[in-house]
């Protein structure tokens, strides 16, 4: 079977609900990211076969398939090249690395670029579903409510499911997202994400300026303050500040075939070594990462041991804490250049975003394997495992 490799990887610095991406377009936040790729890895344009973009809102802005959109607005890429929109919650872009990855494998396509984009700003999360209730154009289906009465399926009930399942305390979210909020200022006061950001030009009252920092760390945030915010339930565990940001971004992965490497002379940054994706219990739904890292590394023929950084979504501060303790993982090696807690969860981004981060983090710091996951709406998972080059 072809090897798939990573040629490129690349993402937006995160911006705040209402921020400094607030005012961008996403659909040109999308072409910034595939210019950005294209360019930096060097390929003909007109080499590349697909392009596959994640995206959860696919409503207002977002709608009329953003992926196909991003490409025609794209400064490089050709109105000949394809693409397609897919909606696999928070794992949609990560999702989009595994289809551009499976079609590289098979010897369908040599060269594709998965990506993904997300304007919680201008496309809120939700509206797509929203917006449709107000008018009287939702209801949930019969087949759903025969198999699981009375439920409304919320990822925030399956955080706090996780939170008591898995003996967790305040205190123990509030620990893990300070020390989110710390290992991403030191990252990026090191440098750290420098290979990986893609600035992208906006308009500010002082003019115009490129935004090139992680808008949500606070770099003045403590233990204590951290502590102090209000409880978004009464009987739960977790606050606004032990779950992920809301935020802007784009991010996009180029995945080519050994073939395409040796007509382009591109240089690959890692190959894939695993793609998996499980399903389990839709009411706790964000715990599905735990058993899909169990099938990944079985199919794999590696243990978390020998995995040297992880990439597991702060969606939820109890998701990673409930895999750190389900695996045994060394916390040291986990989310090492903080997470979206401190950096921000743009849903549909995410997913190539976190491979940006780990794909150069494990050059940053020479190591061989890395495994990333997610939690996903509906009680899915994505686990891919790379091995850097």
């Amino acid at each position: 079977m072809t090897i798939a490799y990573i040629v490129e990887a690349v993402r937006t610095a995160g911006g705040r609900r209402g921020g400094r991406l607030a005012g961008v377009h996403p659909v040109d936040l999308l072409a910034t990211a595939l210019d950005a790729i294209v360019e930096r890895s060097g390929i003909d344009p007109a080499a590349v076969e697909d392009v596959i973009t994640g995206c959860v809102s696919q409503a207002g802005e977002q709608a009329l398939q953003v992926g196909r959109m991003g490409v025609l607005a794209s400064k490089l890429l050709p109105q000949s090249t394809p693409a397609v929109t897919i909606d696999r919650q928070c794992g949609s872009s990560q999702q989009a690395i595994q289809f551009a990855a499976q079609a590289v494998m098979s010897g369908t396509q040599d060269v594709v670029i998965a990506s993904g984009v997300e304007s919680m700003s201008r496309v809120p999360m939700g509206s797509n579903v929203t917006l449709h209730m107000k008018e009287g154009l939702y209801s949930k289906a019969d087949g759903l409510e025969e198999k699981f009465p009375g439920i409304n399926f919320s990822q925030f009930m399956g955080a706090e499911m996780i939170v008591k399942k898995h003996g967790l305390s305040k205190d123990d979210l509030d620990r893990f997202a300070f020390a989110s909020h710390q290992k991403a200022i030191a990252a990026t006061k090191g440098g750290a994400f420098d290979a990986e950001i893609v600035p992208v030009p906006i308009e500010t009252p002082e003019g115009a300026q490129l935004h090139t920092s992680d808008e949500g760390i606070r770099f003045d945030a403590t233990l204590e303050g951290i502590a102090g915010v209000k409880l978004l339930s009464p009987d739960g565990a977790h606050t606004a500040a032990t779950s992920s940001q809301i935020c802007d971004g784009s991010s996009a992965v180029l995945v080519v075939s050994e073939a395409a490497l040796k007509r382009h002379g591109l240089t690959p940054l890692a190959r894939i070594h695993n793609l998996t994706v499980t399903a389990g219990d839709p009411v706790i739904m964000l715990e599905e990462p735990l058993f899909a890292t169990d099938r990944a590394l079985q199919r794999a023929g590696l243990s978390i041991a020998d995995i040297d950084l992880y990439e597991v979504n702060e969606a939820f501060a109890s998701v990673p804490l409930a895999w750190l303790k389900h695996t045994g993982a060394d916390p040291e090696k986990l989310n090492v250049h903080g997470g979206a807690i401190a950096l921000g969860h743009p849903l549909g981004a995410s997913g190539t975003k976190l491979m940006a981060t780990l794909v150069h983090a494990l050059h940053r710091h020479g190591k061989k394997y890395g495994l990333q996951t997610m939690c996903e709406g509906g009680g899915v998972a994505n686990v891919t495992i790379i091995e850097r080059l």
